[in-house]
């Protein structure tokens, strides 16, 4: 972690649900900020990868080389994988399979719970939280922890300073989230 008062949270703010993340941080005493070059990368103590559309994503990372760069700091600093978010992270991506950054061991399937339409709001840890597109993980090594679940799958997970959620708490508009708050603790 850099030496300073507050940890600072770096958005990876290439495509994705950005903003909607900076007073759930600032709630819960780090600093928000959104990072798109390797540069900004250096001084961030951890990352969140937004909700978004993972194949986009995926384009913009190689568009702007930053692959390498991310994959370092992946190994380096705490990360968390939102929606989107959790399918990069992933081992292995389903539906159609697609590249990762392969570091947290589970397969997720790509819009599992179905299209748009079949989007909806749920309870995870008594905090109201929005599938939207969602993912499904549906294999999870022993090594990950589940933090909770949602229809019998796991959703919140845990693995080493990796942490991936399968929903956006994000757009709650009650701050912090657990989730956040979670994450945090981790730095």
């Amino acid at each position: 972690m850099q030496s300073q008062a507050k940890p600072i949270i770096g958005v990876l703010a290439l495509q994705g649900a950005v903003e909607a993340h900076k007073l759930h941080i600032e709630a819960c005493g780090a600093e928000f900020k959104p990072v798109k070059t390797a540069k900004d990368f250096e001084y961030i103590d951890a990352f969140i990868i937004p909700g978004g559309e993972s194949t986009t994503m995926l384009k913009l990372i190689e568009r702007f080389n930053l692959w390498d760069i991310l994959k370092d700091q992946f190994s380096k600093k705490p990360v968390w994988g939102i929606c989107a978010g959790s399918i990069l992270l992933a081992k292995t991506v389903l539906n159609p399979e697609q590249e990762s950054f392969n570091i947290l061991p589970i397969t997720i399937k790509r819009n599992g719970y179905g299209r748009q339409l079949d989007s909806h709001y749920a309870k995870i840890d008594g905090y109201e939280v929005s599938f939207i597109r969602a993912p499904i993980i549906s294999e999870i090594d022993e090594s990950v922890k589940i933090l909770a679940s949602h229809k019998s799958t796991p959703v919140w997970v845990k693995y080493s300073d990796i942490m991936a959620t399968t929903f956006h708490p994000e757009l709650t508009m009650k701050y912090p989230s657990p989730m956040h708050r979670a994450f945090i603790d981790l730095i």
